[in-house]
């Protein structure tokens, strides 16, 4: 258990470095700071309550406690997905250089978000089958 931890945290102190690094070329730090700011802002004022008010109405509705936890996790993968996405999704159309963004970007990531609901609906269906699986105790 401690090797885990320690390589987790050296290779998220290497991450970091890579981005410190990055960081360093860059010549105006206003957009990337405006950027930070705006995915903060997003995710405390759109994606977490989303997600918390989905697992509200899902212990509400009477979803088995089981269940729920890969329905949270799909969305908060979709929401991160989302996010993610969300440049190019919300300026679709030409672009000067054909060669930026030269992918069907919101087909990919519908593609992305219809994978993540099947990949959910796979693992409670093995869940449920798992549970209907254990002798009687």
């Amino acid at each position: 258990m401690k090797v885990t931890r320690f390589l987790a945290g050296a290779g998220g102190l290497a991450l970091m470095g890579v981005g410190v690094s990055l960081l360093m070329d860059v010549r105006d730090l206003t957009g990337v700071l405006v950027w930070l700011g705006g995915a903060v802002v997003l995710h405390d004022a759109l994606i977490a309550p989303l997600v918390l008010l989905v697992g509200l109405l899902l212990v509400r509705g009477g979803v088995r406690a089981g269940l729920r936890g890969p329905v949270r996790g799909a969305l908060v993968v979709a929401g991160a997905l989302t996010v993610v996405a969300l440049p190019v999704l919300l300026r679709p159309g030409p672009r000067a250089n054909s060669s930026v963004l030269p992918l069907d970007y919101p087909r990919n990531w519908l593609i992305a978000l219809v994978t993540v609901a099947m990949v959910t609906v796979l693992a409670m269906a093995v869940r449920r089958f798992a549970r209907g699986r254990r002798p009687p105790s």
